[in-house]
């Protein structure tokens, strides 16, 4: 059976964050995200909106990406996964569980603080700067590319050849 967790978010953070880090290093950045959701009660055809508050967890650089820009109030979207914390009380012995936001991915949205920005603007619309996109995964670093000499015109590489094959580019009938 196929199964698929993954959340996208879009909010206002509700507290500025703060790292911890854990005992091998690893930063580690909690935050709180506001999500609203606007819609037409269906019985009154008034306009209503609700709130909802989402537990975020950033790990990696991306926590400290979080740590250094996000503040209260800025706008972001999140891309990770839910992942359910299960416990129990020690006060009361009752099992307790909360569901949170496992960020993977991570945008920042609005303009930079102190400038013209500083949040999202209502109702949507176009933001002050190009989101900028942070990923916990690593990638590999990449190459430079290659100058060529002026005055000589660019050729393309040659495709492998796979030598299993007898057949020439234009043999393939699609």
């Amino acid at each position: 059976m196929a199964s698929l967790n993954k959340v996208m978010l879009i909010g206002n953070c509700t507290r500025d964050p703060e790292i911890r880090y854990t005992p091998k290093g690893t930063a580690l950045v909690e935050l709180g995200l506001a999500v609203n959701r606007r819609y037409t009660d269906p019985s009154s055809g008034e306009r209503r909106e609700e709130t909802t508050f989402v537990d975020v967890t950033l790990w990696g650089r991306t926590a400290e990406v979080a740590n250094e820009y996000l503040r209260k109030g800025r706008p972001v979207y999140i891309e990770g996964r839910l992942q359910l914390d299960s416990w129990e009380d020690k006060t009361t012995g009752q099992k307790r569980s909360k569901m949170r936001v496992v960020g993977e991915e991570m945008q920042l949205l609005g303009g930079r603080e102190g400038g013209s920005g500083g949040g999202a603007p209502q109702g949507g619309g176009e933001y002050d700067e190009e989101p900028r996109q942070y990923r916990q995964e690593s990638r590999p670093p990449q190459r430079p590319q290659q100058q060529r000499p002026a005055g000589r015109p660019a050729t393309p590489p040659k495709p492998p050849v796979d030598p299993d094959l007898d057949v020439e580019g234009d043999d393939i009938p699609f």
